[in-house]
């Protein structure tokens, strides 16, 4: 998905959902977005520390960020980084889970 029509499902979710106005969310949505960028980095930090337990709590921040957004499909990617970090799973992509996360929402850093 572009970067523009990920922004529009953004601004058409926080409207819906939080009856915002488009100048209300026009001044908020660089800080999400930055929010969002910061909580990648942590994420990609912490995947580099090989621990599970310690990604799938990053993984439920990021999740919670992604759903505030209304970008449910990238939440789904966040939400099994949670669940199978925090069972210790040790056979999980997460490397590639990572990636995909990050592929999807890096055209809203742009």
């Amino acid at each position: 998905m572009s970067a523009q029509m990920q922004i529009d499902q953004i601004k058409l979710y926080l409207c819906d959902q939080f009856q915002l106005s488009q100048e209300q969310i026009g001044e908020m949505l660089p800080n999400f977005i930055i929010t969002l960028a910061t909580h990648m980095q942590n994420m990609e930090r912490v995947l580099a520390e090989d621990d599970p337990m310690a990604l799938g709590k990053v993984g439920h921040t990021m999740k919670g960020a992604l759903l505030n957004l209304g970008l449910h499909d990238c939440a789904q990617l966040a939400l099994r980084i949670e669940e199978k970090g925090k069972a210790g799973d040790r056979c999980t992509d997460y490397a590639g889970l990572v990636a995909d996360l990050r592929n999807k929402i890096n055209p809203l850093f742009s």
